[in-house]
Parts: structure tokens; sequence; C-alpha cells
């Protein structure tokens, strides 16, 4: 028998509990032998629970009880999760986890550590909940090379993008009903301003490079300033906006990658993602693009994603798995450097100035009257930011085009 414990008994933790209850026959149909929740780690107490009884509150009783091979680490944060994650590995024991502060700021570490161990640091729910992306990477794509990724991952910023776009609605009322949702928290600044997708993206950078791409470096941008006007241009070029997570390795070798709100067409794979739904596409040198979807968070895909790994180690026991990267950080290259088309909202009665500004620039009619639309030609960051500041207030809002 295959005894696991679960570190954390909230949304995550009671899902994967539910969910190799529910699951036990197919689980030990796979594993070869039964696969069985013997402790649940939390300081509260959870009476009336149909798993009151596997609740403790002593970490030290399932790091020292040699019965317990899996631990499924839900807690979230950096603190009590880091280092119980890291006695577990160091005592041999596989760590499976749905904590992308932890991956994205430890990750290299916790890796070397279960390689030296022979077990399993495994995270496929940290960056995209249940869609299997972390998997693919590390197993489906080793005979390839991944060249760059995009991805929508964040369902709270999703959803709020798609209620501005469909019902035009602004900003601010749609995050109220998101938190009413409990889809956004009381405070929702790692979701909206992008710091919660740039630990993601981080993740996977780690992965493209082989090196550990510090996720406060991640260059980032959030949805706040994003308003339905925008969303009118949008229309009328047949366009969303999305916040998507970029990141790639340029001819030269070096890498990049952000995080920012993002003008593309509405027939391209990632404009149909809409609501809480994520999307990541995948650009490898003999593959092409593929594209991945599904649920990004919610308590049991995250949950099915953290089984999954369960799963993983369970069949390959004594047997590291994952690919780790190394300690050694990425140098990321100046995001002001990259080159793209931008689409700039401005003041009606600046039009003339910044479409002499920006040579070349194309209009885009939305039938306003306030301000005015322009997509400019493909220039460097750096290059558009300049002539932004020239013109200071005249410009309302400024979005990348894919």
């Amino acid at each position: 028998m295959i005894k696991i414990a679960v570190l954390g008994y909230g949304t995550v933790g009671s899902g994967v509990v539910e969910l190799i209850e529910r699951n036990g026959a197919l689980l030990r149909e796979r594993a070869g032998e039964e696969v069985s929740v013997k402790y649940i780690l939390d300081l509260r107490d959870f009476p009336g629970d149909p798993y009151e009884d596997k609740v403790v509150h002593d970490f030290g009783m399932i790091l020292d009880d040699p019965e317990i091979s899996i631990l499924c680490e839900v807690m979230g944060g950096v603190g009590a999760a880091y280092q119980f994650t890291k006695q577990a590995l160091e005592a041999g024991k596989s760590v499976c986890t749905s904590n992308k502060e932890l991956v994205a700021k430890h990750g290299a570490e916790l890796l070397a550590i279960a390689g030296r161990m022979h077990c399993n640091y495994m995270f496929e729910a940290s960056v995209a909940g249940g869609i299997p992306i972390i998997r693919t990477i590390n197993s489906a794509l080793l005979a390839d090379k991944v060249e760059s990724i995009t991805g929508i991952l964040n369902g709270t910023t999703n959803y709020i993008l798609t209620k501005m776009e469909k019902e035009g609605a602004d900003y601010r009322g749609v995050l109220k009903q998101a938190q009413e949702l409990g889809y956004a928290e009381r405070n929702p600044e790692a979701d909206v301003e992008g710091l919660d997708t740039g630990r993601k993206i981080a993740i996977l950078a780690d992965m493209l490079t082989g090196k550990s791409v510090d996720p406060d470096k991640v260059a980032t941008e959030g949805i706040t300033k994003i308003t339905t006007a925008d969303f009118a241009y949008a229309k009328a070029a047949g366009m969303t906006i999305k916040l998507l997570a970029r990141c790639g390795v340029s001819g030269d070798g070096s890498a990049w990658a952000m995080v920012a709100p993002y003008m593309l067409p509405v027939e391209h794979s990632l404009g149909r993602v809409d609501d809480v739904f994520n999307g990541i596409q995948i650009t490898c040198s003999m593959l092409g693009d593929a594209m991945f979807g599904g649920k990004g968070a919610g308590k049991l895909p995250t949950a099915s994603a953290v089984a999954a790994d369960v799963m993983d180690c369970a069949m390959h026991p004594g047997r590291t798995v994952m690919r780790a990267w190394s300690r050694e950080e990425a140098v990321l290259s100046d995001t002001a450097q990259l080159e793209s088309r931008f689409f700039l909202r401005v003041k009606a009665s600046e039009s003339g100035a910044v479409q002499a500004a920006f040579a070349g620039s194309v209009p885009v009619a939305a039938q306003r009257e306030e301000d005015a639309g322009f997509f400019t030609p493909a220039m460097k960051e750096r290059d558009c930011q300049a002539i932004c500041a020239k013109l200071g207030d005249a410009i309302l809002n400024r979005i990348r085009l894919v």
C-alpha cells in the first residue's frame, strides 16, 4: 500500500483527498497497489468532516513515519511549506505541489535534493492547474527544442477581461464580481498586477533555459489600465485583449520573459480562451506550434494535477523522473530590445501629433469622439516608450500586439 500525507486542507488539499478516495479503484489498478491518505496536516480541526480522523497538527509525525513515501504540499507560501518540503525530500520522501511561489523561488534547490535522494519534487499543478503542461515539456517534448511559450496563465484576469469584452462592464465592477464568486482574492494585487502570472512563466522559463529565472526579474504589467474603450477599438479591429505570459530564447541564445496585456486576433488560438480557462501555446523547432487548454484553477482540476504527480511517484519508486534545472541564475535580455507593433489610444485632440510622431501608423476606427486609436508599425519597445514619453499625457494607453 502507498500511503501519502496531504499538507494543507484548504480548497486544493480537500480536493486531493476527495479525488484519491473517489478514484481509489482506478488508482489501485494503475499503480498496482492501493493509494491511501494516511495524514492530513493542518493547524485547524475539522469536526464533522469525513476525514477528520486523519487530521494531525505535528509535521514531525509525518516526517518520522516510514510508511509515508509521498507528500502533497498544497499549503502555499514559502515559509513552512519550504521547510517541510526540504525536510521531506532530504528524508527521501517525494513531494508533489501546487505551490507556484515556492517552485519559482526554490525549484532548482529542491529538485537537486530530490535527485540526490532518488525521489521526486513534482509541480504539475503549479503553472496551469489541471493542464498537463509541465509533464509535456518534461517528457513528451524531450526530443524537440522548445523555442518559445505564450500563455494565458491566470483565470482571474482572463475572467475579468472576458466580462469587460462581452458585457461592456468596467474593470472595478467586474473585479468586485470576481471577488464575490471566489475567483479573485480580497487583495487581488497578485492576479491583476500580473505577479501570479510572472511566477508561472518563470517556472516555464526555468524548464526552457535549464537555468533559474528569478520571478522578480520578469518584466510584468497587469490589467488595471485596460478599459472598455480599449475593447471598443479591439472589437473594431477584429481583435481581443488578453493578459499573456511569454518567454523564449533569442537567436543569440539569450532568454527573455515578460507578462503584459496584448491585443490579438479573435481567431487566434489564445483569442478564443475565455472566462476562467487557461491556454498555452508552445512553439518547437520540429513540432511547430502546439496548443493546450483547460481549467487552470479550481478545486478538482488542480487536485487532478497533484494526484497525477502522486501516481507518477508511486509508479517510479526510487527513480527521479523530473529533469532539474541549474541553480545558476539565467540572464534575461532586456525586453526593451524586443520588437512589436503597438495599439495606442490617444486623446482625440492629439491624434494628428501622435500619427506624425509614429510614422506609418494606421488609424483604428471605433466611432468614438473623446479619443482615437492607432496601430504602430513594428518597432522596439524602447523606441515606442521614448516617443510616448515625449507625447506625455496625449497617450491614454498602450497595448502590444501579437
